[in-house]
């Protein structure tokens, strides 16, 4: 087929080392060519990005259109990068001049590509947003003829994709007939895909590979080695033996990827290997900054890392070389996700694809097991979209009186209607959506007409991401001042108060003070009211995974599940721990167990995150006793502030089984009043304008604010937001008609059983364990650590550096014998010079002055306390006075005394932000 290329196609192909085409470049080539609108699916490394491309280089070398005529879109800057990467061959060889826009693209860069267009350019979707009102850019965009929209499984579920659609159609008013080529590596509705981009009836090419996929279900049993190990490490025995697995896995390969499912595990398992091996790893995640991340990425592509720790960062084609395997540390989650990340390795289509699983729970093993089996036979996930998203709405109609001067609103509505997301938009509701615009003050409108106002224009740049901008917040351990990881500014708006307990790390703590962009934490045994910092950046485990795991549980207590691919361990070990939660009972998609003890119900409920969390909340708004709730794919836990009985269960049992309401209008009211809900309004809040995107926010103005925009289109979008990422109203409504026909039983249960035990120890960490850090501990071993130095104020001469674990207990001046010794830091120099005064007998100035009466308070309670003295001083925040205090103390143990110097020193941290006020 090479040899229907115009000459300068088939040299280039020829020098690129491509005799022949792939399947899906051969499918895709007369469609192209014929101008329709086509979406291309096909696996990883079969060359979706040629196949695209040939036909239209094939047409512009023909044609010599004017610039800009071809646009490519994609939704990472990173993948751009790499694209004008391999592009540049094809310019250098046809003549194309190519340039890329994103983010980081200079101010100088911008210039040019608005003096002198290029023939093609790369942007992602937010640059897009920008080229769309440059007064020259947008002229040039008159010209385009080819658009193509790359990894568009990663948008269409989003609030980008949203955004994409509807600058689609603000381009159609400047170029009406391009052509929307849309690429796909694995999508599970591939109609619904099209539909959403293209407004032709678009042709789906789709070519499923016969490519050798690999993957399994691995469980490492925990060995002596990994007891040892494990107090290298800093963890326990069975997680000595995940990172001992990978180690030993990793030698059968040359290169591989560690896919960790959030940022906080990333940096943990990373700094475990690192431990335990001196094999060159790097780690790459989104909170790194670009230089990091592309340092690292072309260290790994040039051999120098043997393996990449890194999260979805790395799912997607961002080019890193050559991969061998790729292991996924825990549940992939999703089908989708797992096989785009095991499609990293083996990239060519030829190479075999390679994917390990490391379960770490007998949970984990089942859902990882259910996720393989159905990712080797491609039944993947559907997908919800994000229905007339009022706050991307508001965006664009700001973007419309850029792009028109002033727009009628008769024109901009119709432009919108023309986006699938928006087909069923009222004009009410898009007068409503104007009408917050018009209240805040970033648009006007009179007679008809739509302008914008002088706000318009730092609104409209501010918000060109849908993805919010969040700040990050530092957090640090007061015990032993060591750096935690960092919390997100929603959560610190929501949960940021004194004396709040969060799980960063596997860990949980305490909120002593915030400062700025620090928070400091001490630990905590608080386990219950602890909520997991990371939850946010789970993806939610789908119900059809999770009704299949149900199912499983009692196929594996006589079944092989041949055609479920685990290891040896794996079965075993799921066989073993649910044959002995069966001697207490057996929850499955066909019954659910709602288990009581103590404070606490657990429902065993096989349903996913999605509609267990549309439960809990369901019951929670018919239940009078105040409860906190978690939920995961298989239970939901609700922790009451008193014992449990019979009755209550009962109750909720009750709730479950014979719940006739008004579903969406019971759950509204509920979730519109929760934490979730006030999280998505300011974020939702920014999108529109009425939250400044720099703001400082927290619980008391969100709640304000959703107060004072009840009921509105703000308001509305937060809810309409929450339902389609959090909840699944129609899916709970199937449960609850299959439980009232009688297809799914719901029993109460006295506990409390082994799965209920899993699922508290994965929600609060460590329940039922011990807890083997012991704080004051640290805190002593912090203190005596430190160094202090000693200098006589009798003589002036003799001054020594102690570290305070070897100070003896009498010290006197080695010089003079004398005992008035005061205590300042080891780096302390401006001291010795003030004593080098007071004893010469020099002039010191009133600062000098106060400051020597300190050194010889110091001095006096040395004299008197000693060792003590010189401990007390050492600790952040404790002064003369506060010292004076905590000495003349009787303590009846050493504990006792280094209870009050950590007190002390919290307290400090607590009030030390009040200082400037």
């Amino acid at each position: 087929m090479i040899e229907i290329f115009n000459e300068k196609i088939k040299v280039a192909l020829n020098r690129f080392g491509i005799r022949e085409l792939t399947e899906v470049q051969k499918l895709s080539f007369k469609p192209i060519y014929d101008g329709k609108d086509v979406l291309i699916i096909s696996p990883t490394g079969t060359g979706k990005t040629l196949a695209a491309l040939l036909p239209i280089f094939e047409k512009w070398l023909k044609e010599r259109p004017k610039p800009t005529s071809i646009l490519y879109v994609s939704p990472m800057k990173a993948l751009n990068r790499d694209q004008l990467e391999h592009l540049r061959f094809w310019a250098e060889q046809l003549g194309i001049e190519i340039s890329v826009r994103h983010g980081d693209t200079s101010s100088y860069e911008r210039k040019m590509q608005a003096e002198f267009p290029n023939d093609m350019l790369i942007v992602t979707i937010e640059a897009l947003q920008s080229l769309l009102v440059g007064k020259k850019i947008r002229e040039f965009l008159r010209n385009v003829k080819w658009v193509i929209l790359d990894e568009v499984h990663e948008v269409v579920d989003s609030k980008r994709g949203v955004q994409l659609t509807l600058a689609l159609e603000r381009l159609r008013e400047l170029s009406k007939d391009f052509q929307t080529i849309m690429l796909s590596a694995t999508i599970g509705d591939e109609k619904k895909v099209s539909e959403f981009f293209s407004k032709k009836r678009s042709e789906i090419i789709k070519v499923e590979m016969d490519k050798l996929i690999e993957i399994k279900v691995f469980y490492p049993l925990a060995s002596d080695l990994d007891e040892k190990n494990a107090m290298k490490i800093f963890s326990s025995k069975e997680s000595a033996a995940r990172v001992r697995f990978i180690l030993e896995k990793l030698k059968e390969f040359n290169s591989a990827l560690i896919f960790t499912n959030t940022r906080e595990f990333a940096e943990v398992l990373a700094s475990r290997i690192r431990l335990l091996s001196k094999i060159n790893i790097g780690i790459h995640h989104s909170s790194l900054s670009k230089d990091v991340r592309e340092k690292t990425e072309k260290e790994f592509k040039e051999g120098k890392l043997k393996a990449l720790v890194c999260t979805s960062s790395l799912q997607l084609g961002v080019d890193i070389g050559n991969v061998d395997a790729v292991f996924q540390y825990q549940s992939p989650r999703e089908v989708i996700q797992l096989l785009q990340r095991v499609g990293r390795s083996g990239h060519k289509f030829w190479k075999k694809s390679v994917g390990l699983i490391i379960a770490t729970d007998e949970d984990d093993i089942l859902e990882s097991a259910v996720i393989a089996r159905k990712a080797l036979n491609k039944e993947l996930e559907t997908f919800k979209v994000h229905e007339k998203a009022y706050d991307v709405l508001a965006h664009q109609i700001v973007g419309l009186t850029f792009d028109f001067g002033e727009i009628s609103i008769e024109k901009a509505f119709e432009i919108v209607k023309r986006a699938k997301p928006y087909e069923k938009l009222s004009i009410n509701e898009f007068l409503q959506v104007l009408d917050v615009l018009i209240k805040i003050g970033i648009l006007s409108s009179e007679n008809g007409i739509i302008r914008k106002r002088r706000k318009a224009y730092e609104y409209y740049f501010s918000q060109l991401s849908t993805i919010p901008d969040v700040k990050e917040y530092k957090v640090y351990n007061i015990v032993d001042q060591s750096y935690i990881g960092t919390l997100h500014e929603e959560f610190v708006a929501l949960y940021g108060e004194e004396g709040f307990s969060f799980i960063l790390r596997g860990e949980p703590y305490r909120i002593v003070s915030i400062e700025e962009d620090k928070i400091f934490v001490e630990p905590s045994k608080d386990f219950e009211a602890a909520i997991p910092a990371w939850e946010g950046e789970l993806i939610p485990v789908p119900f059809e995974v999770a009704k299949e795991v149900g199912e499983l549980r009692e196929r594996i207590l006589m079944e092989d599940l041949k055609e479920y691919p685990m290891d040896e361990n794996s079965v075993n070990v799921a066989r073993k721990f649910f044959q002995e939660q069966s001697k207490y009972f057996l929850p499955t998609d066909k019954e659910i167990f709602i288990e009581f003890f103590e404070n606490k119900v657990v429902i065993h409920s096989c349903f996913g995150n999605k509609v267990n969390e549309t439960l809990s909340k369901l019951i929670l708004s018919k239940l009078t006793h105040f409860a906190r709730s978690k939920v995961d794919a298989y239970r939901i836990i609700f922790i009451f502030e008193g014992l449990v009985d019979e009755k209550l269960a009962n109750k909720i049992k009750d709730i479950i089984e014979n719940y006739e309401g008004n579903l969406e209008e019971d759950l509204d009211t509920f979730v519109s009043q929760t934490d979730l809900f006030y999280l998505r309004f300011t974020n939702v809040g920014k999108r529109f304008g009425i939250i400044r995107s720099d703001a400082e926010v927290t619980k008391t103005i969100v709640r304000g604010l959703a107060k004072e925009f009840f009921g509105s289109v703000v308001w509305q979008e937060a809810l309409k937001e929450l339902k389609v990422e959090k909840l699944d109203i129609e899916k709970l409504r199937e449960v609850l008609k299959m439980i009232k026909e009688g297809k799914i039983k719901v029993f109460v249960v006295k506990g409390i059983s082994p799965l209920a035990k899993l699922g508290l120890k994965k929600v609060f960490v460590e329940f039922y364990e011990e807890k083997s850090k012991d704080i004051l501990e640290i805190f002593k071993k912090r203190v005596l650590e430190s160094k202090i130095k000693l200098i006589c104020l009798n003589c002036g001469t003799w001054k020594e550096v102690y570290t305070l674990a070897e100070m003896p207990e009498e010290i006197t001046c080695k010089h003079c014998k004398a005992r008035l010794l005061t205590i300042v830091k080891s780096t302390n120099l401006k001291a010795e010079k003030i004593v080098d005064k007071y004893v010469g007998k020099k002039k010191m100035n009133k600062v000098e002055e106060l400051e020597f009466k300190k050194l010889l308070a110091k001095a006096t309670l040395f004299m008197t306390y000693g060792k003590k003295a010189a401990i007390a001083f050492s600790v952040r925040g404790i002064g003369v006075e506060n010292a004076k205090r905590i000495l003349s103390r009787y303590f009846r143990d050493e504990n006792e005394f280094f209870e009050a110097l950590f007190d002390a020193e919290k307290t400090f941290i607590r009030n030390r932000r009040f200082w400037k006020i």
